[in-house]
């Protein structure tokens, strides 16, 4: 009888098991309407995604099979999650039409996970992405429905707006070729490396944590809309110089 080997890819595989079961626990608790511990499991998904890829290079695990069950795991936690999330706080209310617009969000997921999986050629922290990254995604379809959706805080003609503009730009965004930042190691390479970026970072931080949660979707609507604009801007200065 053979013996199971056992790898030291096993931890951060668990890792990333744990981030498809938050996921899948997120999506339980919306069936019910509880957006609140939905996004709390959405956001522990988040934490397990970013445990997984540290402790892989940490013990030096990183591997293919890694990689695919990361964006596996993320398709549904930072796509199929939110879509859900989206539905059940606006778009239920347009019947199929509804479900097919709330489903924008995990169909580009999905594929830009995988022509993440297809270019990967490294297991390097990268300083950019070429379209932002489903976490991203995820994390602005969060903000805009638990701070502002389902709280009315803006009048209801313009939480429409707003519900269409993200339900459209967020999958716009993520199977776009424009360049996005990655996020910075709080390290003092990183922050010789893009100290503009860096010090962006950690006030966008701070506005978060002020105002309680509340500026994170404005936050994530500027990265969204500017990093294709600064996207623009380099390469026209680079034809014109």
């Amino acid at each position: 009888m053979k013996k199971i080997r056992v790898t030291r890819s096993i931890v951060p595989n668990l890792l990333t098991l744990g981030n498809v079961f938050s996921g899948y626990a997120a999506i339980i608790f919306l069936m019910d309407n509880n957006f609140v511990q939905a996004s709390i499991y959405i956001a522990l998904a988040a934490i397990f995604d970013l445990m997984d890829g540290i402790v892989a290079r940490i013990m030096h695990a990183t591997s293919e099979i890694g990689a695919e069950l990361d964006s596996l795991c993320d398709a549904v936690s930072f796509g199929v999650a939110p879509s859900f999330m989206l539905y059940k706080a606006f778009f239920y209310q347009y019947g199929e039409m509804g479900i097919l617009l709330s489903s924008l969000p995990a169909l580009a997921g999905v594929i830009r996970l995988a022509r993440f999986n297809v270019q990967l050629i490294s297991f390097e922290d990268k300083l950019y992405f070429k379209g932002m990254p489903i976490p991203a995604g995820a994390l602005t379809i969060i903000s805009f429905v638990m701070f502002y959706l389902i709280k009315n805080l803006l009048p209801q003609n313009q939480l429409e707006i707003l519900s269409f503009i993200v339900v459209i730009l967020v999958p716009l965004a993520m199977v776009s070729t424009f360049k996005f930042d990655n996020l910075p190691r709080p390290s003092k390479q990183s922050f010789k490396k893009r100290p503009i970026v860096f010090i962006a970072v950690v006030i966008a931080i701070i506005v978060c944590l002020i105002t309680k949660g509340y500026a994170i979707f404005p936050v994530m609507m500027l990265y969204m809309i500017l990093s294709p604009l600064r996207s623009v801007a380099t390469k026209l200065k680079n034809k014109l110089f």
